[in-house]
């Protein structure tokens, strides 16, 4: 067994999960063991007991208990074929650096109670000779499909993660929402924070719309454009997070009385039916993403509508050509200046 270790947290591991983290330190040690440490406060942050979903900051020191041998082995996993060909198949840019794909409706990105497979899961089949694996630096929801991009190396990973800190990068979502948005172009600003911990199980995991000053709320902005309506009222939107707040787009979309088509968290419209061959699945779509190459330049990256979405889009005849990196700009300077809603 190792004695204990104070490790420091780095600055590419910045908001990382703590459940991840030992995943990338000691991939040996099994989730369970994991937790059983954290409830015996075995492992602590900066001194303080932790769970097992708390997200990191830089520079803290986690505190690691002495564990068996078999928990502190490194060894990189035997790469899985059928996970390699998935991932390729996912990919939409690669270089020696980062590794851009198209993640699916219904994947998870990270793992959790109940989840057997995961973007970072699969990940492990990439690791490298040095058993180095690829870094996730950003996220999307287990629903929301699209533009997912990977760090394949440490520089990458702080490069990456440092440009959507000052917000140098550019993200566009489209999505089909209940009704016509009104005006046709403007900005969400309102501040977020998650529900009520005393709140049924449903509510708990929602975030809210609060109040400036509240207790762990923060500012969120969104800007949207309708692209095109269809009969029964939906609506096709981009949707561009200025800023990166869990649930923003979902939460602010439902905040202006637009739910999106399929959410199962904040689509709470009474007496609506669903539209006869749209399916009851998240109509949310990350379609691009543009941010600064770790080595220079830019990458644009472009995904195409997951299969439930593009069916959606057949029926409401709404046509996708024409629609990609030529997007124009100058409606988000517009919105900018829009009304607050």
């Amino acid at each position: 067994m190792s004695g204990v270790q104070t490790r420091e947290v780095a600055s590419d591991e910045d908001g990382m999960r703590l459940d991840r983290w030992f995943k990338e330190h000691y991939p040996g040690l099994a989730f369970g063991a994991l937790n059983k440490l954290l409830r015996k406060g075995s492992i602590r942050i900066d001194g303080g007991r932790a769970k097992s979903n708390a997200r990191l900051e830089a520079g803290q020191t986690i505190r690691v208990p002495p564990m068996e041998a078999e928990a502190l082995m490194s060894a990189p996993a035997r790469p899985d074929d059928e996970t390699v060909q998935a991932l390729k198949d996912m990919t939409l840019f690669e270089d020696d650096m980062v590794l851009v794909l198209n993640k699916p409706f219904g994947l998870a990105v990270q793992g959790g109670p109940g989840l057997s497979k995961h973007v970072d899961g699969m990940l492990e089949a990439l690791r490298d000779k040095q058993g180095r694996k690829p870094r996730l630096v950003h996220r999307l929801d287990k629903d929301t499909s699209g533009v997912l991009i990977v760090a394949k190396t440490k520089g990458a990973a702080s490069s990456l993660a440092a440009a959507f800190r000052a917000r140098t990068t550019k993200k566009v979502y489209w999505a089909l929402v209940r009704g016509v948005p009104k005006p046709r172009q403007g900005r969400i600003s309102s501040y977020l924070a998650k529900g009520d911990e005393d709140a049924a199980p449903d509510l708990k995991e929602r975030m809210r719309i609060a109040k400036h000053g509240d207790s762990g709320a923060d500012h969120a902005l969104t800007l949207y454009n309708v692209l095109e309506t269809a009969g029964r009222g939906l609506t096709w939107v981009t949707l561009r997070p200025v800023t990166g707040r869990t649930h923003q787009l979902r939460a602010h979309a439902n905040h202006i009385g637009h739910p999106i088509i399929g959410d199962p968290k904040y689509f709470d419209v009474e007496n609506w039916e669903l539209p006869g061959g749209i399916q009851n699945r998240l109509h949310l779509h990350a379609r691009r993403l543009l941010i600064p190459h770790p080595k220079g330049g830019q990458i644009d990256v472009t995904a195409p509508l997951p299969p439930h979405m593009q069916q959606s889009w057949n029926l409401l005849g709404f046509s996708t050509q024409g629609m990609g990196e030529e997007e124009d700009d100058a409606w988000e300077t517009q919105a900018m200046r829009g009304t607050k809603r």
